[in-house]
């Protein structure tokens, strides 16, 4: 009769018990939670306000380059920087523009390069009919404007 109480009294569950994987889950989220903002290696910077939108063309932008001296430099859809002159540089973005109405320029000026000279690309990309223009600039390195 004793043996016949014992198998009543401690009869199997066929339940999984989900409490203890609750409890580690949570415990989990807490410590993620407390140590992502001390993973951030990034530097502190206030990036301006805007409302642009990102680039979202999965093609190469075209790059036009000016050197120091003023001349203009053409490289598009990642092919090698070649030398262009101003009219055959007019031609050579009409061409391209024709082809791709959502043509994106991006426009790399010297910075010891005179003004003027960077400045006279503007117009013939304007009226070539390009939209998307955008200016490049490399990152500040140490020291105040990047120089030591």
């Amino acid at each position: 009769m004793r043996s016949s109480m014992r198998h009543k009294r401690f009869k199997l569950k066929s339940e999984i018990n989900v409490v203890p994987y609750i409890d580690v889950m949570l415990v989990l989220l807490i410590i993620f939670m407390v140590t992502a903002p001390m993973m951030n290696l990034g530097v502190d910077i206030q990036l301006p306000q805007t409302q642009a939108k990102s680039l979202k063309d999965k093609k190469d932008p075209i790059v036009v380059s000016v050197d120091e001296a003023g001349q203009i430099y053409l490289s598009a859809e990642g092919s090698k920087r070649e030398p262009v002159s101003a009219d055959d540089f007019k031609a050579r973005i009409t061409a391209y523009q024709k082809a791709n109405p959502e043509l994106q320029v991006l426009v790399a000026g010297d910075e010891r390069a005179n003004y003027g000279k960077v400045y006279l690309i503007l117009p013939i990309l304007q009226e070539a009919g390009v939209s998307k223009i955008g200016l490049m600039s490399q990152p500040e390195s140490s020291g105040k404007h990047g120089r030591p």
